[in-house]
């Protein structure tokens, strides 16, 4: 057994509330696998449930159009939310593609995971010097925008130190059950803010990867994203807030937040799978 300084991940689940919750998502994603739609029909369902979380992480940063309004639309090149809804699909569908990319190296996914959120509509895309802001973390004095946080992000040397300390944590290996890693993945990248845009966008995509590169929801058919946006925004950024103060609580509810979104997530699928069954979608 890894012990908390050599694995401080795992040291996590020992948190109030933790085991309850990673023990709850466990058996939901059981369930939802052991459906009998996913014998036949599962490449449907992870559709459906990736435009879904596609949908639900538009909404939180700001953009909350209807599903029905997403499946319709085939140009997301205007401004504001349709740009937004286009990087949350894009996201989706780029994120599948970098699982073995990020067992080798977690900033490159994330300078990536930014450049294809960002596209060509960043405001400031290229600096006074002539440098590309897109698909690398900010440098000294470069502002962030962010719909959803507004708390103080930390300066560009901090984000650096943090960065690097996160991806040398995932890089070392851990013990610690795919829904920890995963939310503190999502929280740091949101506590730090590291691009000058899409950072929502960018860590709820990369929970995305962890939830699915671990093992836990290999299909990725549960939209974590949805039930974010269900428990709503103010949820969300307090939970944030209490990830950020770093007390063993305000960590623990973070955990525990993320592991409800999951599982409002499996809900949504098996809602999914349900119609599916019946023929109605």
């Amino acid at each position: 057994m890894s012990s908390a300084t050599s694995d401080p991940l795992s040291a996590l689940v020992a948190l109030p509330g933790v085991p309850d919750a990673v023990d709850a998502v466990r058996k939901a994603v059981d369930r939802v696998y052991g459906h009998r739609v996913m014998r036949r029909r599962s490449n449907e369902v992870t559709s459906e449930a990736a435009l879904r979380g596609a949908r639900a992480s538009a909404a939180l940063a700001g953009a909350d159009w209807s599903l029905e309004e997403v499946r319709r639309r085939t140009d997301f090149g205007g401004e504001g939310e349709p740009r937004a809804v286009g990087a949350a699909l894009r996201l989706t569908a780029e994120a599948g593609q970098l699982l073995s990319v990020w067992r080798q190296s977690p900033l490159r996914v994330l300078a990536r995971l930014h450049l294809v959120a960002a596209g060509d509509g960043m405001p400031g895309r290229v600096d006074e010097g002539g440098t590309d802001r897109v698909g690398r973390p900010r440098l000294a004095g470069e502002g962030v925008t962010e719909p959803l946080v507004e708390l103080p992000a930390p300066d560009a040397d901090e984000v650096a130190g943090r960065l690097d300390g996160l991806a040398r944590l995932l890089l070392a290996g851990t013990e610690a059950p795919a829904l920890v890693v995963a939310a503190v993945v999502h929280g740091e990248l949101l506590a730090l803010r590291p691009f000058g845009s899409h950072n929502g966008l960018v860590a709820r995509a990369a929970e995305r990867i962890v939830l699915v590169g671990s093992g836990l929801d290999p299909k990725s058919i549960c939209p974590a994203e949805v039930g974010w946006a269900e428990q709503g925004r103010a949820e969300y950024v307090g939970a944030l807030e209490g990830y950020i103060s770093g007390t063993p609580e305000g960590v623990a509810g973070w955990i525990a937040h993320c592991g409800r979104s999951v599982e409002l997530g499996v809900r949504e699928t098996t809602a999914v799978c349900e119609a599916l069954q019946r023929g109605a979608a």
